[in-house]
């Protein structure tokens, strides 16, 4: 197998360094070299924070050039754009639905990109997923993370009882149900979502 490369982003707080120790896990549990890095951008203020995880038979390094990415994981639309330039040309973005103003736009200094979403799957192959609204009809909003990687699992070529196995030895035991059922909520809206 050769080398696959994944990205996760978002904003500070939105799960993106727990996504990648699942995937992470996950790699290592398939018998896998795994390299992972994070990049922390004041993620505490509601900065970008960007996870790399690379699998495959031997990583040399745990970081993701430019224009390598095969799959781009956002939990935030505007950070899919942001790091879009890392993607393949055949690579699949899956975006979670959801706007959170960066500082720049809550001062007045800039404004919010218009049709981002369509931006987005003009230039690639792009899955998106109303992962914020599913979460929070769940009940779990703070899981919206894990919706998203449910959708994302279609393109990673793992079982699904693997990814449920690797969540429940990765997350906190009082939250292991509710993150079977978020990933299970992302990995069925797969099939409903719009494929642009």
């Amino acid at each position: 197998m050769s080398v696959k490369n994944i990205m996760i982003v978002g904003v500070g707080g939105q799960g993106t360094l727990l996504t990648s120790r699942i995937l992470g896990n996950l790699a290592i549990h398939a018998g896998y070299d795994v390299k992972l890095s994070e990049v922390h951008g004041m993620a505490q203020r509601g900065g970008s924070v960007v996870t790399y995880v690379r699998y495959g038979e031997q990583v040399a390094e745990p970081i993701v050039e430019e224009g390598c990415a095969d799959v781009l994981i956002a939990f935030e639309k505007l950070e899919a754009l942001r790091y879009l330039h890392y993607l393949k040309e055949d690579g699949v973005v899956i975006v979670n639905d959801w706007r959170i103003d960066p500082i720049t736009v809550v001062t007045g200094a800039a404004q919010y990109p218009e049709e981002v979403l369509n931006t987005l799957s003009a230039a690639r192959k792009t899955v998106v997923v109303e992962a914020t609204k599913k979460a929070v009809e769940m009940g779990v909003p703070k899981a919206f993370n894990v919706v998203v990687l449910g959708a994302a699992a279609r393109y990673m070529g793992f079982e699904k009882e693997d990814w449920l196995h690797v969540i429940e030895a990765t997350v906190p035991p009082k939250t292991i149900e509710v993150n079977h059922m978020a990933f299970e909520a992302g990995y069925q809206a797969y099939r409903n979502e719009a494929i642009r």
